[in-house]
């Protein structure tokens, strides 16, 4: 930049810069509307050169946002994973714990009740009944025997999403179960509460939430697919609900596990012997057992909750794995049936979350190795049509969202090249990850290739918008088709071929283009046959002589120099060289255009045009009576027969492979011949 320019940008960017001050000034200073033109001039450079370096850091930033993104993503998995373990190793260690107090815990309870044998449970009971007088709706809670009350306490719960404040509550732990009781704005008598909800307690999971002033205190309930956040009064209470509510958990899941164990047949008396054959397997199964009682089988569903919660995909589908494969030879006995139950549910659950990540609702960044997380455990789960549906749908929002988001400015040449290179290379990457998530599903193959024809509709639908619908002329659509046609070639490196999509889809589109040319050159040449005159051209320059000769050299016009006259003049008449000139152009692009279907369309408008000229000419030899004129038409005549045609038939034929009849038997119709001036017959 120059040195003017380089102060202009320092009183810009100055902080006490004022703008009316400087057009003030500015305005007394100059002399005239040229000053003021020329400091625009100036301004208007600045402004260029700041936006495009604009442009170059938003790429730039761009860029590293999205490495970015992906090192955030990567580093999430891994605290993921790393609270995973650390949670693991909690669980080892409250074991060890348990195990080494679980002699003292358990003599001290057989003293208790021994003492007090009915006493506590009844206590509790009465108790539990008094606090669920004053809830309202919860009379029927007591129907469960055995029930009796833990712990409560007043919470305050918090909305997920926002983390503002909602109610007040009141939480009843039981052992089997915890209520949450809103407190009423209007107590009526000995009511208090309002029952809000009951949850089992398998069927959540406690997560803690750690401190963040001025939220803190706070623990989560996880109940796939809802949570709920809660904050007690201070950490003291907050660090009893959570042991409490671990330890009642635990109690239970032990306590269930001791009856399955001990259930035995209350008589001994003999069985008595099936003659039913199918009986057999019953029996078997009846005599073998199956070892639940490991403590990761009994953790197992609630391991999968926490798996859910902390997006552990890989994870749970292992722990469902690992239990697969320790059932795979056992027998199907009732407690099995049990577990799988158990299990299936929450299969059901990280099924819904896997298909919820590959939702087009969720981010469409990354690309499809995005997707490969989601994809890759679906199939884990014996859901690959599943992963392959939503996989390819993912996708189809993803390559509609980059089309509709292309911004149509420039030429139309420049658009088509942005949308090419958007769509192909979109479609290119989809077909390499598809081929990598689904090796070993070739069933799914088929799948890709209808969606690759429906993704080439979309991007033909934008194409034809573009190109066919606003009316550019026939040599730019022919220039895009091409463009289009180039990079479906890309696409057969890995053996997908989109070329004959590709044209079925455009083929009423290049018709109506190839017929409306035709019309427009069938137009201009009827009106320039209006107004022959029959004369001689003259370029009037050299330079312009040797333009004509080298437009009519690069179209195969190689006998153009022998109708050159001297100086600057052309041995044909202005309306026949544009004629020539108009008729190869339409030539070239109809060829570039050129789909099977269309090959009489393409040929019948050849001879449609030529047929203007050849008339025209017979027109004029027939009603014009000088001598000389009727020579120069003949001459003209002969450059359409002789040298015009014949370049349109070879022409044809080396592009498309077959002989242009119809092109063949025109001219033969055609055959000039010579005359004498009285003559009025001119073709044969």
């Amino acid at each position: 930049m120059s040195e003017t320019g380089n102060r202009l940008r320092r009183l810009l960017e100055s902080p006490n810069f004022e703008p009316q001050n400087y057009v003030k000034q500015l305005s007394q200073q100059s002399d005239g509307d040229r000053d003021l033109q020329e400091h625009r001039q100036k301004i208007q450079n600045l402004a260029d050169e700041t936006a495009q370096n604009l442009k170059k850091n938003v790429y730039k930033n761009y860029r590293q946002f999205i490495e970015t993104a992906k090192e955030i993503s990567y580093l999430e998995s891994e605290m993921y994973q790393l609270s995973h373990i650390l949670t693991e190793q909690k669980s080892i260690m409250e074991s060890i714990t348990q195990s080494l107090l679980s002699t003292d815990k358990d003599q001290t309870s057989k003293e208790m009740q021994a003492a007090f044998p009915k006493e506590t449970e009844e206590l509790k009971q009465r108790t539990l009944t008094s606090l669920l007088e004053k809830v309202e709706g919860g009379k029927n809670i007591m129907d469960t025997p055995g029930r009796h009350l833990v712990y409560n306490g007043d919470l305050l719960e918090y909305d997920v999403d926002n983390m503002a404040p909602i109610q007040k509550v009141h939480a009843f732990l039981m052992n089997d179960c915890l209520l949450i009781a809103t407190w009423l704005p209007n107590r009526r008598g000995t009511v208090k509460y309002k029952y809000n909800a009951l949850y089992d307690l398998e069927s959540f999971a406690v997560v803690n939430v750690k401190d963040n002033p001025p939220m803190k205190d706070m623990f989560k309930i996880l109940m796939f697919p809802d949570s709920r956040i809660f904050q007690a009064e201070n950490s003291k209470i907050k660090k009893e609900w959570l042991e409490i509510l671990d330890e009642t958990k635990k109690n239970k899941a032990n306590k269930d596990g001791r009856k399955k164990e001990e259930e035995v047949p209350t008589s001994p008396v003999r069985a008595e012997v099936s003659t039913n054959p199918f009986d057999e397997d019953e029996q078997a199964d009846a005599g073998e057992s199956v070892n639940l009682s490991l403590e990761w089988i009994q953790e197992l569903p609630e391991d999968l909750d926490v798996c859910i919660a902390q997006r552990d995909f890989e994870g749970a589908v292992d722990l469902l794995d690992k239990l697969n494969e320790y059932l795979k030879d056992q027998p199907v006995t009732q407690k099995v049936k049990e577990l799988r139950n158990k299990v299936d549910e929450r299969v059901r659950q990280l099924t819904e979350v896997l298909v919820f990540e590959l939702s087009p609702d969720r981010s469409l960044r990354g690309g499809p190795k995005a997707t490969r997380r989601a994809v890759s455990q679906l199939i884990r789960l014996g859901q690959s049509t599943k992963a392959c549906e939503l996989f390819l749908k993912n996708r189809a929002v993803a390559v509609q969202t980059a089309i509709r988001q292309l911004r149509i400015e420039g030429a139309t040449l420049l658009y088509i090249h942005k949308l090419c290179n958007i769509f192909f290379t979109s479609l290119l990457e989809t077909a390499k990850e598809f081929e990598m998530d689904f090796a070993g599903n070739t069933g799914c193959y088929s799948a890709f290739v209808v969606w690759s024809r429906s993704a080439m509709r979309m991007f033909v639908d934008a194409f034809i918008k573009q190109v066919f619908d606003s009316k550019e002329s026939l040599s730019t659509a022919a220039e895009c088709v091409n463009v289009a046609k180039e990079h479906c070639q890309q696409l057969t490196e890995i053996g997908l071929d989109l070329t004959f999509t590709l044209q079925s889809l455009l083929v009423k589109d290049v018709k109506a283009a190839l017929l409306s040319y035709k019309d427009i050159i069938m137009e201009a040449t009827k009106h320039r046959n209006s107004e022959e005159m029959w004369r001689r051209m003259n370029l009037m320059t050299p330079e312009a002589l040797t333009k004509l000769k080298d437009e009519m050299q690069s179209s195969g016009m190689s006998t153009f120099d022998t109708y050159v006259g001297d100086d600057c003049w052309v041995n044909l008449s202005y309306t026949v060289v544009a004629f020539t000139k108009q008729m190869l152009s339409f030539l070239e692009e109809g060829l570039k255009l050129y789909i099977p279907e269309l090959h009489m369309v393409l040929l019948e408008s050849l001879r449609e045009i030529i047929l203007v000229a050849v008339q025209h000419v017979d027109y004029s030899l027939r009603c014009e009576q000088d001598p000389e004129k009727k020579a120069f038409i003949m001459l003209n005549a002969g450059f359409l027969h002789d040298t015009v045609l014949p370049e349109v038939e070879r022409r044809f034929e080396e592009v498309v492979g077959k002989p242009a009849k119809q092109l063949k038997d025109l001219r033969k119709s055609t055959r000039p011949v010579r005359i004498n001036p009285e003559s009025t017959t001119s073709l044969v």
